[in-house]
């Protein structure tokens, strides 16, 4: 099993009763109660937590949020790029930039064959559909994000493996012609493709592409579900059977030197639940083209009924998240947090629920934790718990 750091780069530094007042903090919130020192020192912190990773052989992860306190990395190929020169051995996974906000994949295609090649063939590309707040600070449009979004990744995929020329593309939503982009990527065909999604249509979609397919934060149930119907496609679609290593699971990771201590400053990480997802209804719930069809009698309640088909929308799952205490977070999957051997015991213990996977991200810093307690929570998982997970190899899943 391979093993991912991230970190949103979040920013907590308001005043509550501003907090209070706002209607989202992750849309509205003005951006004068971001102190650009504050900002740089956070930079400055956490892209030395990537580099301690990469001193340490932890794998390293990069996203991308916009307009809002939960994360300040509104530039993935920024952050993709720095990593890319500075870290010299772990693999990098941008995860991702928002391709069905960008209004040219082209220039996605050339920004991650850019970075491919500056790290010499350590970079793994991750696709995540956006959010609702980040539909309106993109000035997008909702109604067929999810077409745009896997016509983005085709025309991705393409520009970076076609290499006789210029070609050019007509599509629905995307008209290019004259594709032709310079450099290639290091490795061929492309740089290993993933998806984060954790509903059954799209979850299905990644597995007839073949992709690693990635949740975050859907605890076992949903989790399990969304496996499911990726093995159901991709065996539907004539793929050889999937490996735990088509799967990657994301939660909150915190490694202390006792499980108090673990607990304790783990417990911190739930700040991005508690706070930064806070967004107003009419981003969260009420946005059309945010869910499937058969969501939307549930779109209007804050859970899906007992008895439904179980499918919950991204605002949904957000809102069963903001009320998790520390112990639910952990007994739900959602927060592994203790000792060593208690964090890869509770690893492990979510890898048999959810019928194994292949790739662990930790979102490892977060809210208020300092820059010394996140380093130390790296060393401690890198030294006694990563290598434990890498013993574990890959297996065929039915």
């Amino acid at each position: 099993m391979d093993a991912w750091w991230q970190c949103e780069v979040p920013y907590p530094f308001v005043p509550q009763e501003v907090l209070n007042a706002t209607d989202s903090v992750r849309a509205s919130l003005p951006n004068r109660y971001c102190d650009p020192k504050i900002a740089a020192d956070l930079f400055e912190e956490v892209i030395d937590e990537f580099l301690l990773c990469d001193d340490l052989g932890l794998n390293v992860l990069a996203v991308e949020h916009h307009a809002g306190i939960n994360s300040l990395l509104g530039a993935n190929p920024l952050l993709v790029g720095i990593l890319a020169r500075q870290t010299r051995q772990v693999r990098l996974l941008s995860l991702g930039t928002l391709i069905s906000l960008r209004k040219d994949p082209v220039r996605v295609a050339e920004e991650y064959a850019t970075a491919d090649v500056i790290s010499r063939g350590r970079l793994e590309i991750g696709f995540v559909k956006s959010g609702g707040t980040e539909m309106a600070s993109n000035n997008a449009n909702p109604v067929n994000n999810i077409e745009r979004y896997w016509e983005a990744i085709d025309l991705i995929k393409k520009a970076l493996s076609h290499h006789d020329g210029p070609f050019s593309w007509e599509g629905k939503h995307y008209t290019h012609r004259h594709v032709n982009i310079w450099p290639r990527p290091w490795q061929q065909p492309h740089p290993r493709m993933w998806s984060a999604t954790g509903d059954p249509e799209t979850a299905a979609e990644v597995g007839r592409r073949g992709m690693v397919h990635v949740l975050v934060l859907r605890g076992p149930d949903g989790t399990k579900r969304a496996y499911a119907a990726h093995r159901k496609a991709r065996a539907e679609a004539g793929l050889p059977k999937a490996t735990t290593d088509n799967f990657a699971y994301a939660a909150f990771v915190y490694v202390g030197d006792t499980d108090e201590e673990g607990l304790r400053v783990g417990s911190k990480l739930l700040w991005f639940l508690h706070t930064s997802l806070k967004s107003a209804p009419q981003y969260s719930r009420f946005l059309p083209g945010s869910a499937p069809p058969q969501a939307a009698p549930q779109i209007y309640r804050t859970a899906p009924r007992s008895g439904s088909s179980g499918v919950m929308s991204a605002g949904q799952n957000a809102a069963r998240l903001t009320s998790l205490g520390a112990e639910q977070a952990m007994a739900q999957g959602i927060l592994f947090a203790g000792n060593p051997d208690s964090v890869y015991k509770q690893v492990m213990n979510f890898y048999d629920q959810v019928g194994g996977f292949g790739h662990l991200s930790l979102v490892g810093r977060s809210g208020f934790m300092t820059h010394p307690e996140s380093e130390k929570s790296i060393r401690l998982f890198s030294k006694e718990v990563l290598p434990r997970l890498r013993e574990i190899k890959p297996v065929t899943v039915d």
